[in-house]
């Protein structure tokens, strides 16, 4: 399926879903729902807050539907919804602090995919797979707000500047140096944690 007819797909289920034919929801999440899903767990790094945000923001998505422009590209509107969410939640978690930010998916720390991608190496390339997801995972989950989204939103939804502009209300450019200041926060970091073993 290519980029436009998934866009047209869009604009069509959020004119059907302003017209009262709520199934086209099911059509949308569908098409995003787990993409979203995998930038909310990698924004929050908690399956439960993620999933929690996931099913939040299409409860948005359908309560603000006579509000959505058709001149825009859905899932723009859809990731600027889901990120003022995750800022949401990450006030609220600042507000209690015993909810950890270093929550992992599982034993490993690991995603599903990062999982798997393990098990096929041999016992030491998985053990340095495990160590450096782990690595990149903390380290990202460390940057601060304002960087840690952009780069997100870029490196892992495939999102461009302009529309992690129109997502986080700011310029292409403003995008543009905050991925490149992420991604050099990163390379220190990890540098550092390569050096100390």
């Amino acid at each position: 399926m290519n980029l436009g007819s998934s866009e047209e797909q869009d604009a069509q289920d959020m004119s059907r879903l302003a017209n009262s034919q709520d199934s086209a929801l099911n059509n949308l999440i569908e098409r995003h729902g787990e993409k979203l899903f995998q930038y909310l767990l990698r924004s929050l790094q908690s399956e439960e807050d993620a999933s929690d945000l996931a099913q939040e923001t299409f409860v948005r998505v359908y309560q603000n539907r006579g509000k959505y422009d058709p001149n825009q590209k859905f899932t723009t509107w859809l990731y600027a919804i889901a990120s003022n969410l995750v800022r949401d939640r990450y006030r609220w978690r600042s507000r209690h602090p015993q909810v950890s930010l270093d929550a992992e998916n599982d034993e490993s720390g690991l995603s599903l995919q990062d999982s798997l991608q393990a098990r096929e190496a041999s016992p030491d390339q998985h053990i340095q797979v495990c160590e450096r997801v782990t690595a990149v995972r903390h380290a990202v989950a460390a940057l601060p707000e304002e960087l840690r989204q952009p780069l997100i939103l870029a490196v892992y939804q495939g999102l461009s500047q302009a529309e992690i502009g129109s997502i986080l209300k700011c310029s292409a450019k403003a995008v543009e140096t905050r991925i490149y200041r992420a991604r050099q926060h990163l390379r220190t970091v990890l540098q550092e944690i390569i050096k100390s073993r």
